[in-house]
């Protein structure tokens, strides 16, 4: 990106609102086997608008359970602590970033996108027995970025989208050519901005490049996920378009043809079983 580009999304970031500290710690809690639940319960609950916006969630079609859910400590037992640590960033996050400021971008669509990557993510990590956590977290802010740019830039970003659906390619690139930014760009200056670990903030930024020198395995690892849901979406839309896949982050997953159409079908239904 210019210099300019550069410090104008720079400055629209620092702008943003952070997210509350309880969703910063829940981001940057991995990979930790000793973690206590109800003191992070009880953390959340003292945020009456997030805990309510997060048990809407948890209460919604995408989590329906065959109980009503009312506390933050009964949705972690139900649901688990990743899915309720999806739901409170979701929550959270919704906040930050305005909606419907920008014409043909879907935050719902975003959203969900979203929330099956980080299925994917996870799924990929228990296969190559690395802890799911980080994985879900890093695969559920990959596109972040996005975000930025639609509440930095929301008519520029109305033009990303409309050349998008009238030229097809890589909206990626699309990105480039109107903004001169892209949402992995965008989505690393966030990462900088709210402090999020150098591991989180290389799988935002390198998500689209794993080949790219210093990212990281994790960025492959949620490069491959990201992959994988665009195909399955791209099927259920009666689509034969498959997004191509980085060789090295095949290889950095040590992946096969048929380890990866099982790897796809799991992630088919599990995504399947939230809906």
């Amino acid at each position: 990106m210019t210099t300019a580009t550069r410090t104008q999304c720079i400055q629209n970031v620092r702008d943003l609102p952070s997210p509350p500290l309880i969703v910063m710690e829940l981001l940057n809690i991995v990979d930790q086997d000793n973690l206590d639940i109800a003191l992070l319960a009880g953390k959340v609950s003292q945020d009456m608008a997030l805990t309510a916006k997060t048990l809407r969630l948890a209460n919604s079609a995408y989590f329906a359970t065959a109980v009503k859910v009312t506390t933050i400590h009964q949705a972690i037992t139900l649901l688990g602590f990743q899915n309720v640590r999806t739901l409170i960033t979701k929550a959270a996050l919704t906040g930050c970033f305005p909606e419907r400021t920008c014409k043909g971008f879907d935050h719902t669509v975003f959203w969900r996108h979203s929330c099956d990557a980080s299925v994917a993510a996870g799924i990929l990590a228990r296969h190559i027995g690395m802890h799911p956590d980080i994985a879900m977290t890093a695969a559920l802010l990959h596109d972040i970025g996005r975000l930025v740019l639609v509440s930095c830039f929301p008519d520029e970003y109305a033009r990303v989208l409309a050349r998008y659906h009238e030229h097809g390619g890589a909206l990626i690139e699309a990105e480039r050519d109107i903004l001169d930014i892209d949402h992995a760009e965008a989505g690393e200056l966030l990462a900088i901005s709210w402090n999020f670990s150098d591991t989180m903030r290389l799988a935002i930024a390198g998500h689209h490049e794993p080949d790219r020198h210093g990212v990281g395995f994790l960025a492959a690892l949620v490069h491959i996920a990201n992959a994988i849901v665009h195909q399955l979406a791209s099927s259920d839309e009666g689509h034969e378009l498959a997004p191509s896949v980085a060789r090295t982050a095949w290889q950095a997953l040590n992946l096969n043809d048929e380890t990866y159409a099982r790897i796809c079908g799991e992630t088919q239904r599990a995504i399947a079983r939230q809906r």
